[in-house]
C-alpha cells in the first residue's frame, strides 16, 4: 500500500507551518515481512550489562540481510546503587515490567532481550538468537508503517535539544485488538566515563541507545503529525517506529528511518 502523495502533502504543510524551507524527501515504509525488534534493557549501573551492551554494538545494523531493528532502553532502578545512567527513563522502566508480564513474568532483570515482545533469555547464543529473529521474520507483517520526518533547526536560545518533525501513517490489520503506534530516537557512539557505582572506573560504549520516545498513538484516518524534541549530540540518530497489539503485546511491525538525509534545505 503506496501513499506517498499524502505524505508529501502533509510534509509540505509542516514546513509552511514551521516556517522550515522543504527538505529533500526523508522518509521510509515498511517491509513486506515482519521486521524483528531487538529490545535490550539495560544499565550503566549494572556490572552484568557491559557484555550485553557489547553485543547489541556488534549487531549488523544496517546490513540488508539482518532484518532487525536493536534498540537500547536504559533503566533506572538500579540508580540508587551509586550511578544515576543519564539515558535512563521511567517510560523504559515501565515497558519493561509489561513485557515481562506479557511473557508470564512478574519480575525484571538486567541484562534483558526481548525480539519482538517475546523474551530470549540465551540471547547470547548465536543459534537461539537467529532462531528468533527467524521467527518474527516468518511472520507476514500485521501492521504497514510509513514515516517522513525533518530536523526543525535549533532555536538561539536551546541548543541542548534538537526538535524532529514526524509524520506517520500506519495501518492494522482487523486481528489486532488494541493497535498502537510508539515512536522513538536513537543514537549510537555515546561514551561515559563512569565514576560510581559497580562499574566505577569504566569507560563505558553504549549504541542504539533511545533518546525520545512518544506515544502510544492510536490509528487515525490522516497521517499522524507530531514533534520530538531529541537531545543534541554528535553521531547518527535514526527514528524508530513500532507497531504493536497493546492487549497481546506482540510487535506486529517496526521500521527504522535514518535522521542523517533529514536536514532541512536552508542548512545545506
Amino acid at each position: 500500500m503506496r501513499r506517498t502523495e499524502p505524505l508529501k502533502m502533509a510534509a509540505a504543510l509542516l514546513a509552511v507551518c514551521s516556517g522550515v524551507a522543504a527538505a529533500a524527501p526523508c522518509r521510509a515504509v515498511s517491509a513486506p515481512y515482519t521486521v524483528a525488534l531487538v529490545e535490550l534493557y539495560t544499565s550503566q549501573g549494572c556490572s552484568s550489562c557491559p557484555p550485553a551492551d557489547q553485543w547489541l554494538s556488534r549487531l549488523p545494523a544496517g546490513d540488508p540481510q539482518f532484518k532487525a531493528i536493536p534498540i537500547a532502553l536504559h533503566i533506572g532502578y538500579w540508580d540508587y546503587i551509586g550511578w544515576k545512567d543519564p539515558f535512563a527513563r521511567k517510560e523504559f522502566n515501565n515497558r519493561q515490567y509489561e513485557l515481562a508480564g506479557y511473557n508470564g513474568k512478574k519480575g525484571v532483570y538486567t541484562p534483558e532481550v526481548f525480539v519482538g515482545a517475546g523474551e530470549v533469555a540465551d540471547w547470547d547464543s548465536p543459534r537461539s538468537f537467529t532462531a528468533a529473529l527467524a521467527n518474527v521474520n516468518a511472520r507476514a507483517p500485521k501492521a504497514q508503517i510509513e514515516l517522513q520526518a525533518q530536523w526543525v533547526p535549533p532555536s538561539a536560545d536551546d541548543r541542548a535539544a534538537r526538535r524532529l518533525a514526524v509524520q506517520a501513517r500506519w495501518s492494522a490489520d482487523r486481528t489486532s485488538r488494541d493497535p498502537q503506534l510508539l515512536l522513538a530516537v536513537k543514537r549510537s557512539g555515546y561514551m561515559t566515563s563512569v565514576q560510581a557505582g559497580e562499574n566505577s572506573g569504566a569507560t563505558l560504549r553504549n549504541d542504539h541507545v533511545v533518546r525520545a520516545w512518544a506515544g502510544p498513538f492510536k490509528p487515525v484516518s490522516q497521517a499522524l503529525t507530531t514533534e520530538l524534541s531529541v537531545p543534541a549530540a554528535a553521531g547518527q540518530a535514526s527514528l524508530v517506529a513500532i507497531a504493536q497489539d497493546a492487549v497481546s503485546g506482540a510487535v506486529l511491525q517496526a521500521l527504522e528511518l535514518p535522521l542523517t538525509a533529514c536536514e532541512p534545505s536552508s542548512n545545506k
